[in-house]
């Protein structure tokens, strides 16, 4: 009963319009009053522990650093960088999409910024060479998810302080898989490309190149940064976020000189919006999670699949649909906040690393941000791109079958994300 409570009072607020984070506080809410233990201090308090997290610090300057990078000249010398070096390959500028999403998710972690970034620059190069746009457009959608896998990715950071999970070890654990996604869709936009009679770039000399990698190198040595600070010991992932944003400022401002005092406003307007949503958003879930422990609803969760308990990986199966199915209709965030406190503990009773649990959970989460409805990451390809939503969605789709071919395999296969995790870290 106290399952349908959650569940109810959750969707039905949501079914009304009732955004996000009210309709957390709402459900949660319903379950006092269920538990006739309503008192409204357990709300207030709740919210205020919830956001009062050192570790979430990290959110708002890896924020900050994307939006710096944006606007500092980084993401154009990243895009220039890996045009110089595979451009010239057939159906070269996928390549070059995939690329540069790869190196940009080391230094952002927020997938529409990636997106958003790699379409308004791409997509219209593409269109004149002659590419499939709405194919394209896919592309840099599936490009852009990679973003919340590789480190830093504030979806780790979410999750870590939601799961009480090391974010450290969540951040090497994701540079394998990240890296593995990028791959797949390497082999899938080739195969899709291979009887397209587009031509290729004109391959660029190697001095062309050289000058490419010397103009991105500031770029290019700020994953290097945030990385080997976190992997040396060094800085602590809040740390990092906050080097992140002083070294993206110093570059754009000193270095490419594309950062102007005029500029800095509307930065930090902007990470400042998106911090706001995501930290109520926190704060909010936190009342819901105190509930959910409080009425021991992961004890009827375990409950009803206790049949699976002894059988790990066809455990990891039923949660990895469970999750696709909620991130056809919530975001990133919102699905983190709501079904960690839910699954965790069937995940510890079943004894699935959490590290792992957390890499694919963010994973299926991303592939989330490719399906309709909601589709956060393709209404932003959408409107960048200026392509009707539904021709994005075809475009998308073969990607989105690769993505799920290669989540399989991680549930077949953890070794795949758990072995490099252990050598990393």
């Amino acid at each position: 009963m106290t399952l349908l409570i959650f569940v109810g009072s959750l969707l039905g607020a949501m079914a009304v319009g009732v955004p996000i984070a009210f309709a957390l506080i709402f459900c949660g809410i319903a379950l006092m009053w269920h538990m006739d233990m309503f008192n409204a201090q357990i709300v207030a308090q709740n919210m205020v522990t919830g956001a009062d997290a050192f570790t979430l610090l990290a959110i708002p300057f890896f924020l900050l650093a994307g939006e710096l990078m944006n606007a500092g000249g980084l993401s154009r010398r990243i895009i220039d960088f890996a045009l110089a070096c595979v451009g010239h390959i057939k159906g070269g500028l996928g390549i070059v999409a995939i690329l540069a999403a790869v190196i940009m998710a080391s230094l952002s972690g927020s997938a529409a910024a990636d997106t958003a970034a790699l379409a308004s620059i791409l997509i219209p190069m593409m269109r004149e060479a002659g590419y499939n746009v709405p194919r394209s457009a896919g592309l840099m959608a599936s490009g852009g998810i990679i973003a919340p896998v590789i480190p830093p990715s504030m979806a780790f950071i979410v999750f870590g302080v939601a799961a009480n999970v090391s974010i450290s070890k969540l951040f090497m654990a994701g540079i394998a898989p990240g890296l593995m996604m990028g791959l797949t869709l390497v082999a899938t936009w080739l195969w899709l490309v291979r009887k397209s009679d587009i031509k290729p770039l004109p391959k660029q000399s190697m001095k062309q190149r050289l000058q490419a990698t010397g103009r991105g190198a500031w770029a290019l040595g700020m994953p290097v940064i945030i990385l080997g600070g976190i992997r040396m010991g060094v800085v602590t992932p809040t740390e990092a976020a906050v080097v992140a944003a002083v070294y993206a400022w110093f570059v754009g401002t000193f270095v490419y000189r594309e950062l102007k005092l005029s500029h800095l406003y509307e930065v930090f307007l902007k990470s400042g919006k998106t911090t706001a949503v995501v930290m109520f958003l926190v704060a909010a879930a936190m009342v819901s999670a105190w509930l959910i422990t409080a009425a021991d609803i992961p004890g009827e969760v375990t409950a009803l699949i206790e049949p699976l308990i002894d059988q790990p990986k066809l455990l990891m199966f039923v949660i990895m649909v469970l999750v696709m199915i909620v991130g056809t209709a919530l975001d990133l965030t919102p699905t983190i906040l709501i079904m960690t406190p839910v699954l965790m503990p069937v995940v510890k009773l079943a004894g699935i690393d959490p590290v792992y649990f957390g890499v694919m959970f963010i994973m299926n989460n991303c592939i989330g941000l490719l399906t309709p409805p909601v589709g956060v990451v393709l209404n932003v390809v959408s409107g960048v791109a200026r392509v009707p939503l539904g021709r994005v969605v075809w475009g998308v789709m073969p990607f989105l079958l690769a993505y799920s071919v290669l989540l399989v395999l991680f549930v077949i296969f953890p070794e795949l994300i758990t072995v490099p995790m252990h050598w990393l870290f």
